[in-house]
């Protein structure tokens, strides 16, 4: 299997939740090994606290609005995409659940003290694009053409 070859296997291969998972062990790894921030417990309880609220109101919010429609929620088959949901949370991201896993790394990350888990969040977050949301938006743009391209135009991919 050559490089290109190989690239393209991994196209929605890795369900983000095991992704998420993966980051969240790097996260904790990290903290263990690399030198911790000190920032004052009055500052980092609630940021982490308000970081970690925030990643959950994305992903139940982009959860629910996939439930209401009635359209997949499985990124491993984006093909399979019966609806384009742009309501609700998807107005303001065309990757809310993908956006909530990011604000909950970085709750970690700050709860934690990890500053270096930050590059765990820049590979979670290239990653995921690369990997997960281009080939999403491809097998969308295929299925639901101009529709998804007007969509794109005005929302951006992340926040």
């Amino acid at each position: 299997m050559d490089n290109v070859d190989m690239i393209s296997w991994l196209e929605t291969r890795i369900p983000p939740l095991l992704l998420l998972l993966i980051a969240v062990l790097g996260v904790w790894w990290l903290a263990l090994v690399l030198p911790q921030s000190s920032l004052p417990w009055w500052l980092r309880q609630p940021l982490a606290v308000v970081l970690l609220l925030t990643g959950l109101v994305f992903c139940l919010a982009g959860l629910r609005a996939f439930r209401r429609v009635g359209t997949t929620v499985n990124p491993v088959d984006p093909e399979a995409a019966s609806t384009l949901v742009r309501s609700g949370v998807y107005r303001l991201s065309r990757n809310p659940m993908y956006l909530g896993f990011v604000f909950l790394l970085l709750a970690q990350a700050v709860w934690l003290q990890a500053p270096f888990g930050l590059v765990v969040v820049a590979g979670f977050i290239a990653w995921v694009t690369r990997f997960q949301i281009v080939p999403e938006e491809r097998a969308l743009r295929q299925r639901f053409g101009d529709e998804f391209t007007a969509y794109c135009a005005g929302v951006r991919r992340w926040l």
